[in-house]
């Protein structure tokens, strides 16, 4: 007990050691140092980024909720006659996202996107997930990186009445353009999460009575593996990790061809959507327990 008591008490000595009024005088220190201005100055530093992050992360949270209801619009189209009506409509959403997106690019500018990439990544992910998706629907094919981030160049006449942060004098001079580039990783997971969306699109086609767009689908999704199979285990594990979604994606559809192909002329139309949905589930269930 007496060690323990002398190990104990080993730190009041150790602090004895040094007088109360010595130790006090560190407090009183020049404001006006080199060493003091040094820290005021990366105080002020990092004070001025984490609140750029933060107005970052706010942006980046109206993105993904503005794309994520531009989804939800193009689904419509599957059981809405006016399907023209619906991409206009689509079409004036993903403009005023851009507008946010412009304002992103606005407070990156002079900035490494890189630093305040993990604030904007979800935005922009959800954001070539509904860009790739209206895409398809007018075409059927997949919308490259380069024409995404052709559509993310303004001008200062794209300088709307949404956006908060004006440019200053000396931005609109030297750039006059602000742009924001899709990584090569936003834009991979982006397509990976349109591939739910279509999987949706198919079944719900189906219990409209449209043959032609499942079959459509799985050959569009096919491709899409086959490519996102080249990467592997060698790309970026968030990539990886989407692989898995998208496997069992393009299961169902498939699911879904096999059973139009096979029995498409055994079932009635209007029962369609009710056989893929129970089969649907069962597949979810073996991946359960897989």
């Amino acid at each position: 007990m007496s060690n323990k008591e002398g190990s104990g008490g080993f730190r009041k000595r150790k602090h004895d050691n040094f007088p109360h009024n010595q130790r006090r005088e560190g407090k009183d220190v020049n404001s006006s140092s080199p060493v003091m201005l040094a820290f005021k100055s990366f105080q002020q530093e990092l004070d001025a980024r984490h609140d750029k992050y933060e107005r970052l992360v706010k942006l980046s949270r109206d993105i993904t909720v503005e794309s994520k209801r531009t989804i939800f619009l193009l689904h419509r189209i599957t059981s809405a006659p006016d399907m023209e009506e619906i991409l206009t409509e689509s079409e004036i959403k993903l403009d005023a996202v851009r507008q946010k997106i412009l304002q992103v690019a606005q407070e990156l500018s002079g900035e490494d996107m890189h630093q305040f990439h993990r604030a904007i990544t979800t935005g922009l992910q959800e954001y070539v997930e509904a860009v790739t998706f209206q895409h398809f629907i007018k075409t059927r094919s997949l919308v490259s990186m380069d024409e995404i981030n052709k559509q993310l160049i303004f001008t200062t006449e794209d300088n709307g009445k949404e956006n908060n942060t004006p440019p200053s004098d000396s931005q609109d001079k030297q750039l006059g353009t602000w742009r924001l580039k899709i990584t090569p990783v936003d834009y991979l997971l982006g397509v990976a999460d349109l591939t739910g969306e279509l999987m949706r699109v198919c079944i719900n086609s189906v219990g409209n009575g449209d043959i032609d767009t499942p079959f459509e689908v799985s050959q569009f999704l096919r491709q899409v593996y086959d490519g996102f199979s080249f990467i592997g285990n060698t790309g970026p594990y968030e990539v990886s990790k989407k692989l898995y979604t998208l496997k069992q994606s393009l299961a169902k559809v498939e699911n879904a061809c096999y059973a139009l192909k096979v029995r498409g002329s055994e079932i009635p139309k209007h029962m369609l959507a009710d056989v893929f949905s129970v089969k649907t589930e069962m597949i979810d269930q073996e991946d359960g327990i897989s």
